[in-house]
């Protein structure tokens, strides 16, 4: 019998959910292996091959990293809770004007639910994943931190998770870097597995192109939206563009219009069908308007609370305030920050704890 019981680990096929189920086991847990199944691949229609996460080569290397070390391994099929919360909603930000953050909502309503479903059907206790952070108990709340190896820090996409969550979650990795992690796959024989290369693109889109994506989802989009216009900052009409839902806040290159200097995507109006362009210094925000917020550290904040805000996941963050305002959060940054895109997560820190987070609102 094992020491700590069992736990029900989500494994990939990579070398950072393969180390952890490792050194869990080595701790003395009973390690069941999951490798959840979000997305028909064969259906994807991308011209370039799968290299998302979780492909069906994933898959296949997770059971076999299960298999070969002793674990128990099943496959959960979760494609249709996974296209109705994730893929829709992926669709319907980008049709909004807005830049989706779909690995945020994965993880919050859709991986640590059926996690913690399945973890509950075969008596495991606790539930665990290959990311790069921390959580620990505190003054009765469970706080999540930064992981150790900032270049792998992954925090920010776990702002949504609630505290009943978190309660029952192992991140084995967070007091790690990730050379660490590499020699420990290296000294159990895993050489394939440390030279197999990661991917930091959306599962769904394993080919990277999300417009090709949107095009292929919905049935004549282009025609929907073709026609509309680029726009400066005075409202001046400058261009044509070709469908609004095909730029993002902040892209420069593939505008197809010549201005003499650099432009920007500053705004995106879906209700006008406009795109406005300006330069790199219209990009700037003082302020920003957080919606769906979720606290860690503290059940809520006091008007004024100072904290680090990251406006998106590369971000090193910003000093800044936040006030509460009509059930969200208003984040009033000390000096002004670049490219704030509506429908990404700001999440906000207290030194290297999550206090929390939510999704960044339109202007208009």
């Amino acid at each position: 019998m094992s020491k700590h019981g069992k736990i029900l680990v989500a494994m990939s096929g990579g070398v950072d959910s393969t180390v952890a189920s490792m050194m869990l086991h080595d701790e003395g847990y009973e390690v069941l292996g999951i490798t959840m199944k979000t997305w028909d691949y064969s259906t994807s229609g991308g011209s370039k091959k799968t290299t998302g996460c979780c492909s069906l080569d994933d898959i296949n290397d997770a059971r076999q990293m299960a298999v070969d070390k002793g674990f128990h391994h099943m496959i959960l099929d979760i494609r249709e809770e996974f296209g109705d919360s994730i893929i829709d909603n992926f669709v319907d930000e980008y049709i909004a004007g807005r830049t989706p953050n779909p690995c945020v909502l994965c993880n919050t309503h859709i991986k640590w639910e059926a996690l913690l479903k399945r973890a509950d059907q075969l008596d495991c206790e606790h539930i665990s994943t290959g990311h790069y952070a921390n959580v620990r108990l505190e003054n009765d709340r469970y706080v999540i931190s930064k992981g150790l190896d900032e270049n792998k820090d992954q925090s920010y996409v776990l702002w949504g998770l609630t505290q009943e969550s978190l309660a029952r979650t192992k991140f084995p990795l967070g007091g790690y870097h990730k050379p660490e992690i590499k020699q420990m796959a290296l000294d159990e024989g895993l050489t394939d597995l440390v030279k197999k290369s990661e991917s930091f693109e959306i599962c769904f889109v394993p080919d990277n192109d999300y417009r090709g994506f949107l095009k292929r989802r919905v049935k004549d989009l282009e025609e929907k939206v073709k026609g509309g216009n680029f726009i400066d900052i005075k409202g001046s009409v400058i261009g044509k563009h070709n469908g609004y839902p095909f730029y993002t806040i902040g892209q420069r290159k593939g505008l197809g219009i010549a201005m003499g200097e650099p432009m920007y995507v500053t705004h995106i109006n879906p209700k006008s069908n406009t795109v406005t362009l300006g330069l790199k210094e219209d990009l700037q925000s003082q302020s920003v308007l957080v919606r769906n917020v979720n606290f860690g550290k503290y059940s809520a904040v006091t008007d004024g609370f100072e904290a680090l805000s990251k406006i998106r996941y590369k971000d090193k963050g910003s000093i800044s305030e936040l006030h509460n305002e009509e059930g969200k959060i208003r984040i009033d940054f000390r000096e002004k920050v670049y490219g704030v895109a509506p429908g990404q997560s700001a999440v906000f820190y207290e030194g290297d704890d999550l206090l929390g987070g939510g999704f960044i609102c339109r202007e208009d």
